[in-house]
């Protein structure tokens, strides 16, 4: 049975370095408007920490996603992103409206923040989803990849408010059509934020500047292990370059130390969900193709008929990867 003490979906709005709201909130709105009917139509709330006068510059945003009510917090220093400080005003907001379901992304900030709420409070999160459903008893039901990716557990979180963390483009966004109007309450910092343990000197992106973001990306050139060698990527990188791409790796490549680990996908890297998903010497391990079955085409390149990659792509192309990448730039 629902607890009757705890009502409502909070979802958590992440702003990033650029004062954007990041994507997966708007996925995670779209999911929470699905569980929330399962529920009696209960209300989807966000609560997000900005700098001031920040958060109606996205009022139409939350409106056309409908969200009930946006809880924000306003402060200077909320610019740079702070464990401490951010997790203290979150916990507190949900003791006082306890919700029933918290959803946060799976980005680094997402991975770095939940757990440490869900710890405060003394209850359960479940990480890295790939869905999330209503039970017959009215629990969040999250699943996630286990065993290395060979199997998928759906997991109940005994103690509220059941959280989760959810990969960015599991879940589809459709066109804004659940506007409603939105309350926004303004909530107090009550706490002195200005004597940080550590301040923030610089920030540099550590991603090529030639590396799209992958969560945005609608052409992706993925390579493998049948890459070989640097030179391998450099070629895939090229090809990429040429048809407006950008390059990912599977776990192999990024093992070999072939491609860097920021841009690789599958259950332990990034989910992505291009247009078009092109898969050069990946075998097609259920590590991988976890993170991009979402694709709405995927062409394989492997040299072996056999390879797994093959049973999920659209079209598929046996040979050389390097003969065919050469022979596509020349044309």
């Amino acid at each position: 049975m629902p607890d009757l003490e705890h009502s409502g979906i909070l979802i958590y709005a992440q702003l990033t370095r650029d004062e954007y709201i990041h994507t997966v909130f708007f996925e995670l709105a779209e999911k929470a408007k699905e569980l929330s009917k399962k529920l009696g139509n209960v209300d989807v709330n966000a609560v997000i920490l900005t700098r001031p006068n920040i958060v109606f510059k996205y009022k139409e945003a939350f409106e056309n996603r409908g969200i009930n009510k946006v809880y924000y917090f306003e402060n200077e220093n909320f610019k740079n992103y702070n464990n401490e400080h951010y997790s203290k005003l979150i916990i507190n907001l949900i003791k006082q409206i306890k919700p029933e379901i918290m959803l946060v992304g799976a980005t680094n900030q997402g991975r770095d923040l939940a757990p440490r709420i869900a710890s405060s409070l003394g209850t359960g999160l479940t990480a890295d989803c790939t869905d999330l459903d209503i039970n017959e008893n009215g629990k969040l039901a999250a699943t996630r990849p286990t065993f290395g990716g060979q199997l998928m557990a759906t997991i109940l979180c005994k103690t509220y408010p059941q959280m989760a963390t959810v990969r960015p483009k599991v879940f589809k966004v459709t066109p804004d059509d659940m506007f409603v109007q939105t309350e926004f309450i303004n909530c107090p910092v009550n706490f002195d934020i200005t004597s940080d343990k550590y301040s923030i000197l610089d920030f540099k992106k550590t991603i090529d500047s030639n590396i799209d973001e992958l969560d945005s990306a609608e052409i992706i050139v993925a390579g493998g292990k049948g890459l070989k060698n640097k030179e391998g990527f450099a070629l895939l990188k090229k090809f990429a370059n040429k048809i407006g791409g950008t390059i990912a790796a599977s776990r192999g490549a990024v093992e070999m130390g072939i491609a860097p680990s920021n841009i690789q996908v599958g259950q332990t890297g990034k989910t992505v969900a291009p247009k078009i998903y092109i898969a050069c010497g990946i075998s097609g391990a259920i590590q991988h193709t976890i993170g991009m079955t979402g694709s709405e085409h995927i062409i394989a390149i492997n040299n072996d008929d056999s390879a797994p990659i093959f049973e999920i792509a659209d079209t598929g192309i046996v040979g050389d990867v390097f003969e065919i990448l050469n022979e596509y730039l020349k044309k």
